[in-house]
């Protein structure tokens, strides 16, 4: 079934205008996740090229995969986990559009600064206890379990960091109505 485009998804992305710290803090905010968007493309590929050398090398040499699979979940959880703000910040996350059509503008508005507040608080929460692993992790000086062992800080900070830019941008989402600014 096909169905015309839904009312917030021709939205762009909130955006505070003028000098307020608001509007200083998104700008920063941009800048960041367009840096860390482009590490992670390369992280992708890395990941591609490690899994890709991994299976080649099993099936033509018979050497076993010491690291390979690891570096390859090691760089694909801080892609995941690092754009998570960019992503949110195009309003890419999976949403459930059920009501869009049956709301006005303005409830639908709400909606959307609603589930910001309960994705923020949900975030908050996920983020801290993911600090706190990092921080466990770090201290006691955890590795995975395998041949190569790596320090399980890295992939939890990575997951940490990325899952604070996320409350970041939410905050920004959340602030940007409430401060005068508009949806372009």
């Amino acid at each position: 079934m096909m169905h015309g485009p839904v009312a917030d998804q021709a939205e762009t992305p909130s955006m505070a205008t003028g000098n307020t710290p608001v509007a200083l803090l998104g700008r920063a905010l941009s800048v960041c996740n367009n840096i860390i968007v482009v590490f992670a493309a390369l992280a992708l590929i890395a990941a591609c090229v490690i899994l890709s050398y991994s299976v080649l090398g099993r099936a033509l040499c018979h050497s076993p995969n010491y690291w390979q699979d690891e570096a390859a979940v090691f760089l694909l959880v801080g892609a995941t986990f690092m754009t998570s703000a960019y992503v949110q910040s195009q309003r890419g996350h999976v949403s459930i559009e059920a009501f869009v059509g049956l709301l006005s503008a303005r409830a639908n508005s709400i909606r959307l600064w609603l589930v910001d507040v309960a994705s923020f608080a949900f975030c908050t929460f996920f983020a801290w206890k993911s600090w706190t692993l990092a921080h466990e992790a770090y201290v006691d000086g955890q590795v995975s379990n395998s041949m190569w062992s790596p320090p399980l800080a890295v992939p939890y900070g990575l997951m940490a960091l990325g899952m604070t830019l996320l409350c970041v941008q939410l905050l920004l989402q959340i602030l940007i109505p409430l401060t005068g600014g508009v949806r372009r």
